[in-house]
């Protein structure tokens, strides 16, 4: 796996789910997060077990985000269909309702390889980027398969990185 923090985030454009609902097929990364800290994060499948429990984490904590100015888009090997489906599915049915974040398809797993989290069954690990407001990787994180992601860390890491950006100073644990 490589380690990409301190380079420059690889950029994409695929098809996509906006947080309003619209379908696009010219998503771009670096054009959505220009002069914006970027929360790209992935996950392995929609309609899955432990994916639905993240991507409504994601969801409760977007005004925090918003607050922060952080773009969230969410990353799978799903295409834009199903990420639709998937929205347009009730929660209590196994859906994630109307998220209010992109979500980004990648059926050809470019993107995946890109970052260096695809799994050898194909699936995304559940990797997450923290990108600054100059398009560069900060913070990377990737968890195994099974292992669900606490979101709140990614707003505590971004929190420190604006502080430091602000004041120069750095941010101990915690």
């Amino acid at each position: 796996m490589s380690v990409l923090v301190g380079k420059p985030a690889p950029d994409f454009t695929c098809s996509a789910v906006l947080g309003s609902g619209e379908m696009v097929d010219n998503f771009n990364l670096a054009d959505t997060i220009k002069g914006k800290v970027g929360l790209v994060f992935f996950y392995p499948l929609d309609f899955s077990i432990i994916c639905p429990s993240e991507l409504l984490a994601v969801d409760h904590r977007m005004d925090t985000f918003k607050k922060l100015g952080v773009e969230v888009i969410g990353v799978s090997i799903d295409s834009h269909f199903t990420h639709k489906a998937w929205r347009n599915t009730a929660v209590n049915d196994g859906g994630i309702g109307k998220v209010s974040y992109t979500l980004a398809a990648d059926i050809n797993h470019d993107i995946c390889r890109a970052y260096d989290v695809q799994s050898d069954g194909g699936m995304a690990f559940r990797g997450a980027f923290i990108i600054d407001q100059n398009g560069v990787v900060r913070s990377q994180t990737v968890n195994d398969l099974p292992l669900g992601r606490n979101f709140d860390e990614f707003i505590r890491v971004i929190e420190a990185l604006q502080f430091y950006e602000e004041h120069g100073e750095v941010s101990p644990a915690g």
